[in-house]
């Protein structure tokens, strides 16, 4: 039986406190759902910041909803055409990582710690994981078949809890160098 899993490209985005979104939007304000994510509860947002950094900037959607730290997730691309350090770590693992500032509509704030470029990983079920003889935080390897570019990924984070729907996440850097249309279909060797 093939282990099949979609791969789905994660862009540049950022999570927020609220009281980061505060200052960066006003008072009060609550995030405003775009559209929904394959992960449950996940979502993106209408709402953009800017990113700056020593060298230049880019703007970026916040996804929702509010978490406890923020976090900055760039590919390694965008990480260098700022100025920025963004150390490959899973997310929420932000100790010691990259800084930058975020610009909304209200205000700023400057963030000493939160910029990474997420370590790929796949999201799925316990029941996932059973079936496909993984465990959390167990490492592996995905063939992307795509025409012309197909390639092997290693290091590939397994994240099992019942919160997440089957998926990969990889970033734009990544997803360019594979030629991955959007989305696309991948197997895990494990």
């Amino acid at each position: 039986m093939a282990k099949e899993v979609m791969v789905e490209i994660s862009a540049r985005h950022v999570h927020v406190t609220k009281e980061t979104l505060e200052i960066l939007f006003g008072a009060g304000h609550e995030l405003t759902n775009k559209k929904n994510l394959s992960q449950p509860g996940q979502f993106a947002c209408e709402e953009k910041v800017t990113i700056v950094g020593p060298k230049a900037s880019v703007k970026a959607s916040i996804l929702g909803p509010c978490r406890n730290a923020d976090q900055v997730e760039l590919s390694l691309t965008d990480a260098r055409s700022i100025g920025v350090t963004a150390p490959i770590r899973e997310s929420g693992d932000v100790k010691g990582s990259g800084a930058c500032k975020l610009v909304g509509p209200c205000g700023e704030v400057e963030i000493t710690e939160g910029v990474i470029a997420a370590k790929r990983h796949i999201h799925m079920t316990v029941a996932d994981g059973e079936k496909f003889g993984l465990t959390d935080k167990q490492v592996v390897s995905v063939k992307i078949p795509t025409e012309g570019r197909a390639l092997i990924f290693d290091d590939v984070v397994v994240r099992v809890s019942d919160s997440y729907a089957l998926a990969m996440h990889i970033d734009t850097d990544e997803a360019n160098a594979a030629a991955v249309p959007g989305s696309c279909t991948g197997e895990i060797l494990a």
